[in-house]
């Protein structure tokens, strides 16, 4: 089944909404550029991968910048920008030495001193990162290549937090962009990554454009997850924002794009189109969860934290989000359901269908008294914007005072720093999801912090369950870190961090004709090692 242009516009009529085909598109697409590959993304509108934890502004970041270590498909940490390292006897310092051929987007080499600049940017917002300052003695440069992490004790975790992708990168930026606050975004987006981002194509709230790195060096090593040799086999990728879902499948049919995420609705037209492919890139998912601003009523008390616990129908959401089960499934593990540590432990308000008798008893002991609950609804992102529909309903049948707040993802992402109250443009709601993977890591998934303001939106703080994470990192063995995991996932669901929805696996669909899609985990899309046949 193809969906024509006029099948669209004609839905669109029905339906008293008026459909509009880019005109970028239509220019784009006469060249016929097999070297140039087109991807509905959503709106691109913060660049700096340290200000920002939102999936594209963390894909831009593999496009444009390196990172020292990465992951390889087997979750193992592999030598990225370092040529080679060394710790000394006592584990406590640690040497790293750049390899040959690392330079800028602007024609300057990288040094240690770039290096050096981005660790302590980047270690102020993210979990590991904090861990990593919180028990350096000294980060610095020895020579133009080579830099130190000097330690007051050994820290067993130290790669693998320098690699993981379970929280923020860290990608490695100039010194003069990595001097700014971590709270300032970057104003350049110049890097040393595999792509170059292209300033003059950029068309706001339209499109962006990144250009292969014609002097990029790459490992020489087989790509696999976000380690190996990123080599690029196409001459430019452009990022195209288009809202509405159907008319980005239109395009894809119409060979006017090759790459997008289609909502699970539009699965089966998919499947049954011959030029296209629908193909899951992470095969452990991501888990759903529901975040509650912790710094203002009603959230701020803990039994209103507690009622959404028990107030969620998980089977009802996750229908509403993915329809087909074979894409979902339920969880009641902080840790997810497949990781080495996911466990049951004080998981006894989960029920079928949710309880929200016990919603309301638990939200009259904490006090509500009509506040507004304003949740943040992104529009085009279907699966969340239908689970916050549902949640409005769910909400006001046990007489909360809830509303909508509607808006791209882009604005989203925005709205949702704001701490203040609903009145001064804060929020109290926001559905997000989070790689399956990184939910067994609570070193370096902010999400799994609850330190107050150094933790993701939301914001949460619980001084017992922070002295237990703090424990994560010197815990030897497996058996010993299951059993510290219960202990965390008891106090987490007491003062209740987030509310958890459900895990799911949603595929990807693209033309057959792009190829080299690389699996990783978390489902941030590399822009290397794909190829597109004429």
């Amino acid at each position: 089944m193809t969906i024509s242009r006029r099948d669209v516009i004609k839905a669109g009529m029905a339906a008293g909404t008026t459909l509009s085909f880019p005109s970028i598109l239509r220019a784009q697409t006469s060249s016929a550029d097999a070297r140039t590959v087109r991807m509905v993304k959503e709106d691109l509108r913060i660049f700096d991968p340290v200000v920002s934890t939102a999936n594209i502004t963390q894909e831009h970041g593999l496009a444009i910048y390196d990172t020292l270590f990465a992951l390889d498909s087997n979750l193992i940490p592999q030598s990225q920008m370092v040529g080679k390292w060394g710790v000394s006897d006592d584990k406590k310092t640690y040497t790293f030495e750049l390899r040959d051929g690392l330079g800028w987007h602007d024609g300057n080499p990288v040094t240690a001193a770039d290096c050096v600049a981005s660790i302590r940017r980047w270690g102020q917002v993210d979990a590991g990162g904090q861990l990593i300052l919180g028990r350096a003695k000294d980060i610095s440069k020895k020579d133009d290549r080579t830099f130190t992490i000097a330690l007051k004790e050994p820290l067993g975790l130290l790669l693998d937090i320098l690699a993981s992708a379970s929280g923020q990168f860290l990608f490695i930026m100039r010194e003069q962009d990595a001097n700014r606050p971590a709270t300032e975004q970057v104003t350049a987006n110049i890097g040393s990554g595999p792509f170059k981002f292209n300033e003059a194509l950029a068309r706001p709230g339209s499109s962006v454009t990144y250009d292969r790195n014609e002097k990029y060096v790459p490992r020489k090593e087989a790509p696999g997850a976000y380690a190996g040799g990123k080599t690029v086999k196409v001459d430019r990728v452009i990022w195209n924002n288009i809202a509405d879902q159907q008319t980005a499948l239109a395009a894809l049919q119409a060979g006017e794009v090759d790459f997008f995420g289609p909502p699970p609705d539009l699965f089966p037209i998919v499947e049954s189109d011959p030029t296209l492919d629908l193909q899951v890139l992470n095969e452990s998912g991501n888990v759903a969860f529901l975040r509650m601003n912790c710094l203002q009523k009603p959230f701020d008390n803990v039994k209103a934290r507690q009622a959404m616990l028990h107030l969620i129908d998980q089977e009802a959401m996750l229908r509403a989000m993915y329809g087909d089960p074979k894409y979902f499934r339920s969880v009641t593990s902080m840790f997810g359901n497949e990781t080495p540590v996911s466990n049951k432990e004080n998981t006894d308000w989960f029920r079928e269908g949710g309880n929200p008798e016990k919603a309301k008893q638990l939200l009259k002991e904490g006090g509500y008294a009509g506040e507004k609950v304003v949740i943040l609804q992104p529009t085009d992102w279907r699966e969340v914007s239908n689970a916050c529909q549902l949640l409005l309903a769910t909400l006001r049948n046990i007489g909360v005072n809830a509303e909508l707040a509607p808006s791209d993802w882009g604005g989203l992402v925005t709205r949702r720093s704001n701490k203040g109250p609903v009145e001064s443009g804060g929020w109290s709601i926001l559905i997000s999801d989070w790689p399956e993977f990184a939910m067994g890591d609570p070193i370096s998934n902010v999400l799994l912090s609850a330190n107050g303001d150094k933790a993701w939106y939301g914001w949460p703080k619980n001084d017992e369950y922070e002295a237990l994470r703090a424990r994560w990192a010197d815990v030897a063995t497996l058996d010993e870190r299951k059993a510290l995991a219960r202990e965390m996932q008891r106090s987490w669901w007491d003062f209740t961090g987030f509310v958890l929805l459900g895990q799911s696996v949603r595929p990807i669909a693209h033309r057959k004709t792009l190829t080299g899609l690389l699996d990783t985990p978390g489902g941030y899309l590399p822009m290397w090692n794909m190829a597109k046949a004429s």
